[in-house]
């Protein structure tokens, strides 16, 4: 299993905040558009890394978080309330988490 580890470290395409996608490409993947990404970067939802070259780019995290903050908007909410709400919804898991552990869980429920 160590050797696993090692090579998953080592490729940061299996790292989830990896920075990835450009900003079209991460538009494209989540339904949205690039004004929308930078929205939710003005909201401070997401703070995408940014190139060499200056430009945006963007994690499978990331775009796992715009994708439920587009959700909420194209369901009524406005982008500022989605924005918050996924923050809540993140913090809410983490919390979670956090508490089983402390338990001595391990999710094999005994």
């Amino acid at each position: 299993m160590p050797p696993e580890t090692t090579s998953r470290a080592a490729d940061p395409l299996d790292d989830d905040d990896y920075p990835a996608y450009t900003m079209g490409r991460a538009a494209e993947m989540i339904g949205a558009t690039p004004a929308f990404l930078r929205a939710l970067g003005e909201a401070r939802l997401i703070a995408p890394l940014r190139s060499e070259g200056g430009h945006r780019r963007y994690s499978r995290y990331q775009l796992r978080v715009a994708a439920r903050a587009r959700e909420l908007v194209d369901a009524g909410t406005p982008v500022e309330a989605a924005c918050r709400i996924v923050i809540l919804e993140d913090q809410l898991e983490e919390a979670l988490r956090l508490n089983e552990q402390l338990r001595g869980g391990d999710g094999s429920g005994g």
